[in-house]
């Protein structure tokens, strides 16, 4: 074991972070995702939200600032945005990372998951919950 690692992040998480690069993309999955027969690897994360993850993750993971946007959200194609919505928006505020979201059309949402590096398939039960995230660089201070 390893101190101040959270709980929700396993091994197989941590590992596939480090081994990510500038511009490669995660995926957040809600538990109706079909994260199986999407084509990247897929990380189980069974038992977990999203908000309690993106929260855990965001402590380690650095966003994209050297693009337009960094964060991608799947559209529900209603006026009304999914309630989780805003609590996504409240974890990156207080992650302190600089960020940008971009809403994609759930059909646009699949095909840019097909080339990302992973996905992390959760049991959120909330819908349109599905999140990519772009990393970023570490910066040197």
């Amino acid at each position: 074991m390893l101190k101040n690692i959270p709980k929700v992040i396993s091994p197989l998480l941590i590992k596939t972070m480090m081994e990510m690069g500038h511009g490669d993309e995660i995926v957040l999955a809600d538990g109706n995702y079909p994260a199986e027969s999407a084509g990247p690897m897929v990380i189980r994360a069974d038992g977990l939200g999203v908000p309690e993850l993106l929260e855990a993750i965001l402590k380690f993971f650095p966003l994209d600032t050297f693009v337009d946007y960094n964060v991608f959200l799947m559209d529900n194609g209603k006026a009304e945005k999914p309630p989780i919505w805003s609590t996504y928006k409240e974890i990156l505020e207080k992650s302190g990372e600089k960020y940008s979201i971009k809403e994609l059309e759930r059909f646009e949402f699949y095909e840019r998951a097909k080339n990302a590096y992973c996905i992390i398939a959760t049991s959120e039960t909330a819908l349109y919950a599905n999140i990519i995230l772009k990393k970023g660089v570490v910066i040197s201070k």
